[in-house]
């Protein structure tokens, strides 16, 4: 004897099938990314994003964040976070710059951008300076990578791209052109990496294209050879050797990817 079975039969058993399916794939999902602190931060494999909203000094969340203070062998300064943005706590050496970069696994072609936070218009003696760093390693008296970076100061309007070769203070700045240009309140600062030798770096502004860098490991600034970096993490820097005010000027956000699918 044949049995017939409702129409709507084969849709409750279509839909039993698509939930039965689903569990383990959205398990799968969640197993896969990790969360930085509640809303403070979103991380994922490959893309982390913050508007640094709790008060941390060093700059942690949840332990995403390596500080270079403790990384460095207390040769760079660290980060703090403040009322929704991201500021430098010290600087303990000449260009020890106040450094954090994310932990974990990172892919090579990395993007990260940064809206910048000016609490007071600087004026006077250089430098005040908010970075990106790419491809960025802190390790025991050394840091190598990329750094892309701006004046905050329109007396000192200036942006560069520097290599940082692995000891305190031994960094090029090697992009083509120059950019008389500083960062207000409210600006979009972004910087990539692409390639392995050569590497590319790009820095932009609000979304415009300013200065352009390729490493391909030679010597320059007066350091030998170097490079070019093919690994390592996104982070975050500041620059102050006039006054240590570093509560003037900061980040109010920061998202970066390693354009992994």
């Amino acid at each position: 004897m044949s049995i017939v079975r409702p129409k709507h039969f084969d849709h409750c058993l279509q839909a039993i099938l698509l939930i039965c399916i689903a569990l383990p794939l959205n398990g799968c999902r969640a197993k896969s990314s990790a969360s930085g602190t509640g809303m403070t931060g979103v991380a994922s494999a490959h893309s982390y994003n913050t508007t640094f909203r709790q008060t941390e000094n060093p700059l942690s969340e949840n332990g995403i964040w390596i500080e270079g203070h403790t990384a460095g062998a207390s040769i760079w300064g660290n980060v703090q976070t403040v009322s929704g943005a991201a500021y430098g706590v010290d600087e303990p050496t000449p260009f020890g710059d106040p450094t954090a970069i994310l932990a974990g696994a990172w892919g090579p072609a990395q993007t990260a951008a940064a809206t910048v936070k000016v609490n007071q218009v600087l004026a006077g003696k250089c430098c005040h300076e908010v970075e990106l760093r790419l491809r960025t390693t802190i390790s025991h008296n050394s840091i190598t990578g990329y750094e892309a970076y701006c004046s905050v100061m329109p007396t000192q309007p200036y942006c560069h791209i520097a290599r940082w070769n692995g000891p305190n203070g031994s960094y090029w700045n090697f992009e083509t052109g120059s950019s008389a240009a500083f960062l207000k309140d409210g600006d979009l600062l972004k910087a990539t990496v692409t390639g392995a030798n050569p590497a590319i770096i790009t820095l932009y502004i609000n979304g415009v294209q300013t200065l352009q860098a390729t490493d391909t490991g030679a010597a320059g600034g007066g350091f030998g050879a170097y490079g070019p970096w093919s690994s390592g993490n996104p982070g975050i820097g500041f620059f102050d050797n006039a006054d240590n005010d570093w509560k003037s000027f900061g980040l109010s956000s920061y998202s970066v990817t390693d354009g992994q699918p």
